[in-house]
């Protein structure tokens, strides 16, 4: 279900952000679309700490390891 939420996210606007904001300024490898797409699960699924959003991303680890679900990186 939070892929096909997430199908609607504009990523070229998404993109288009980042890149007027500079939030990629020296990402190494956690992508700003991973860290937004990330918080957009903790706040749908009312996470309360880090620990707890770490948690319940790896118990969801089979269902969320395919990038391309999420439209992909960047």
């Amino acid at each position: 279900m939070f892929a096909q939420l997430m199908q609607h996210l504009p990523l070229t606007t998404f993109r288009r952000c980042v890149t007027r904001y500079r939030g990629a300024f020296k990402v190494k490898s956690f992508s700003c679309l991973d860290q937004f797409l990330c918080m957009a699960f903790a706040q749908l699924t009312f996470r309360e700490s880090l620990r707890d959003i770490e948690v319940c991303l790896r118990a969801q680890s089979s269902k969320l390891s395919s990038r391309d679900s999420f439209g992909g990186g960047s």
